[in-house]
């Protein structure tokens, strides 16, 4: 399965990296392929992510949000997963990777801060220097995540460049590691960058698509007949998509952010409005302009507020494996307002926007369809945002 030999997936991935990265690129792909195989490393990931991270996460039926849009939707609740978002499942592997290839500091970006916290978990469980870079917009409306993540011991550094977002704190995060490779280990957070990173990303995320899988089989003794998640940089969705890849009857659909609307520029809609090039190490959509320069994005989430995505999502969308559409911020609202409402569930804003989407098309549903929603966060840290958003604070 792809990616090939140069990390490609169809035309997409790659690693357009520096020189002096390179070096450490093939390293680490060389010793994830070499440690991943050990019985050491899977029984002791397995461990984590069972008494640890709180695997297997349930797959809910939510039976009231049926009920209003006429066909049967079971949410992914990677929001009961151990810090509360789907992103423990790929620090755990990684930090756990790179504390036995010999490394002995941690760097991570995070934009929504779950990411972040789940990498200063992951370090202060396994005795890892963290440091983790968050763009200064995104540290303003993310002040929990932020207090959390020095909570753990990790070091937040604020990122005052550029848009002050998610691809800004890639971009110092990847200046960090060229400077310090030799005892650093970068945990990209989602399925992007040089390859071997969005390979490594799915594999660790692919545990919920594996869980589920069994999870509905049991349930419904047969598959579903879609698979729905919200796509930024696109780990989580990847995660539930893969295991079901070879499964054509089952239908894929990403929804990404589609800001104040995506005839404006304040939107981070990459497969719906982006075009083909290169950001942060590999080539896929990414929002650009006439000159190559990257846009500045807007979503109402910050963990969707990214110009690029993972080169496998650009493969499925060329290949027609998933279709891709985007939601505005006030539908994404609605979706966190009506699962919270219906199943007593706080959605994070990112899955919002699944939930948003699949409000506005449950027409385009048959009333005998099965839809799996991946619930890839839970709301807390939204909470005050949207409050503030509203005018109610």
């Amino acid at each position: 399965m792809l990616p090939d030999r140069k990390g490609k997936f169809g035309i997409f991935g790659g690693r357009f990296a520096p020189e002096t990265l390179i070096g450490p690129l093939e390293e680490l792909e060389r010793e994830y392929k070499k440690i991943s195989k050990k019985r050491e490393f899977r029984e002791k990931l397995n461990y984590l992510l069972k008494e640890y991270a709180g695997r297997p996460t349930p797959l809910y039926f939510a039976e009231s949000f049926s009920k209003q849009i006429g066909f049967k939707v079971y949410l992914k609740r990677e929001d009961l997963a151990f810090t509360g978002a789907h992103k423990i499942n790929n620090t755990l592997g990684q930090v756990l990777l790179a504390k036995m290839m010999g490394k002995t500091r941690i760097i991570a970006e995070t934009g929504a801060g779950q990411h972040g916290v789940a990498t200063a978990t992951a370090c202060a469980l396994l005795n890892m220097e963290c440091v983790v870079y968050m763009g200064e917009i995104d540290l303003e409306r993310q002040k929990l995540n932020v207090y959390r993540m020095n909570l753990l011991g990790a070091k937040v550094v604020p990122v005052k460049s550029g848009s002050k977002t998610l691809k800004d704190a890639i971009n110092e995060a990847m200046r960090d590691w060229i400077a310090n490779f030799k005892t650093t280990h970068y945990v990209i957070g989602s399925v992007v960058g040089p390859h071997p990173y969005p390979m490594i990303v799915r594999n660790f995320q692919s545990v919920i698509g594996k869980e589920t899988k069994k999870q509905i089989l049991k349930k419904e003794k047969k598959l579903p007949d879609y698979l729905i998640a919200c796509v930024g940089g696109g780990s989580n969705s990847i995660g539930l998509f893969y295991p079901f890849f070879k499964y054509k009857e089952v239908k894929f659909i990403g929804v990404e952010a589609g800001g104040i609307g995506l005839n404006t520029d304040k939107h981070a809609a990459t497969l719906s409005k982006g075009e083909k090039g290169i950001l942060h190490g590999s080539f896929s959509y990414v929002l650009q302009d006439r000159y190559g320069q990257i846009k500045v994005t807007h979503s109402v989430s910050a963990g969707l507020d990214y110009p690029g995505v993972g080169p496998e999502h650009s493969f499925y969308k060329e290949i027609g494996r998933a279709e891709y559409f985007a939601v505005d911020d006030k539908t994404a609202l609605e979706g966190f307002h009506i699962l919270s409402e219906l199943e007593g569930i706080i959605p994070a804003l990112e899955p919002s926007h699944a939930i948003g989407w699949l409000l506005k098309n449950k027409r385009r549903f048959k009333k005998e369809d099965i839809v799996i929603v991946c619930l890839s966060g839970r709301g807390d840290k939204d909470v005050v945002e949207v409050a503030k958003i509203e005018g109610k604070l």
